[in-house]
């Protein structure tokens, strides 16, 4: 999808995303944070549709104690959503995968072989907010090891990081790929996360950009950013080094 299509002639603000394939929203319907019924997933994937989204991959939270999420429970949730986009005719093409909090529960998942990855074997993965999980490089290389490549969900909201900004290089080098959140570029969060996505981008270490969708607080401030001259910036950027539609299913 080239860029400028999105950019029409009479230089109306574009109304599209910089990319068709979304990589990480929590709309599979009851089973973590995100949508908490089927109408909202429905009208949901509607307004990421309006926004240019013909692909997702919905990525439900896998955390251990509160959203111990597995192949069988978001597999049921994504037959409740996919019955009723086919009942309202909305065509769109929808990959279940997770993202998997760093903690016991997800060892034991790895262990037992029963993760559901991205297609082509692409692992979401994410921090705790208030503490990184202290054994990430032996992680990612053992998942490595396993035939998996890590994307590490949000790094610029874990604000620890901050302070010693060389993991970023250091994690990005060994070949854990990064996820920034649309959310974050377009200044939803506090001003140094949006200070941190920027520079991740501008460092080349942005490889994937998904908007981590929960409600429609996050949709409708993502429709307002849309409208800015600085989305056009940013879309000019950001387009051309993002791998969200090479992603194939």
């Amino acid at each position: 999808m080239g860029l400028f299509n999105f950019f029409k002639k009479n230089n109306e603000v574009p109304a599209s995303l910089f990319y068709d394939t979304e990589v990480h929203c929590h709309i599979l319907p009851g089973i973590d944070d995100g949508s908490p019924d089927v109408a909202t997933s429905v009208e949901l994937v509607r307004q990421m549709q309006e926004m240019g989204i013909r692909r997702i991959i919905a990525t439900s939270h896998v955390t251990e104690s509160t959203f111990e999420n597995t192949p069988d429970t978001i597999g049921a949730a994504y037959d409740s959503l996919r019955d009723a986009l086919d009942k309202e005719g909305i065509d769109v093409a929808i990959h279940t995968s997770a993202e998997y909090r760093m903690d016991e529960y997800f060892l034991m998942q790895l262990n037992n072989n029963t993760l559901l990855p991205y297609p082509e074997n692409y692992l979401l993965i994410e921090n705790s907010f208030f503490q990184p999980f202290w054994e990430i490089k032996e992680l990612i290389f053992d998942l490595q090891l396993k035939g998996y490549t890590p994307i590490l969900a949000h790094p610029e909201r874990y604000m620890y990081y901050h302070k010693t900004p060389q993991i970023y290089k250091e994690l990005h080098d060994q070949g854990c790929l990064f996820q920034v959140n649309f959310l974050s570029l377009a200044g939803y969060y506090y001003p140094e996360v949006k200070a941190m996505a920027l520079r991740l981008l501008e460092k080349g270490m942005v490889d994937f950009v998904g908007s981590d969708i929960h409600n429609f607080k996050h949709t409708e401030f993502m429709k307002e950013f849309l409208k800015t001259k600085e989305y056009r910036k940013l879309a000019e950027k950001a387009s051309a080094v993002i791998n969200n539609n090479k992603i194939v299913f």
